[in-house]
């Protein structure tokens, strides 16, 4: 069972910046690919980006490369989501996910956090 606890939303201004933390329990946190996704209003939940379980691979959506970078600490149990050059459409709910694969399809992803709500103004 893994337990996981997103923090680090906020109100940024478009351009801006935030990193989101995502703080897991349990002690095989290193076994799992770790992934962000991101639910909008009004829109289906999507996929933001992966990490394997060693941090040597990552994997992005199209539209948050080259903005985006996605991080772990295997020691702290943790994973990050560094956000720069924010947009509005990057507003939403995001959710990090443990699952057993290195993968941008949800339904690979066992153990899902509450959120954290990003809101980038114009």
């Amino acid at each position: 069972q893994v337990q996981l606890v997103e923090s680090g939303g906020g109100l940024v201004q478009a351009g801006g910046s935030l990193r989101l933390s995502c703080a897991a329990s349990g002690r095989t946190f290193s076994r799992y690919a770790m992934g962000w996704f991101r639910t909008a209003p009004g829109k289906e939940r999507e996929f933001v980006a992966t990490i394997n379980w060693s941090g040597g691979g990552t994997y992005y959506a199209d539209s948050v490369k080259g903005r985006f970078t996605i991080s772990r600490d295997n020691a702290k149990n943790t994973v990050y989501l560094q956000m720069n050059s924010l947009k509005p459409e990057d507003t939403a709910v995001y959710y990090c996910a443990a699952g057993g694969g290195y993968s941008s399809v949800r339904s690979d992803y066992t153990y899902w956090g509450q959120g954290t709500q990003v809101t980038v103004s114009s």
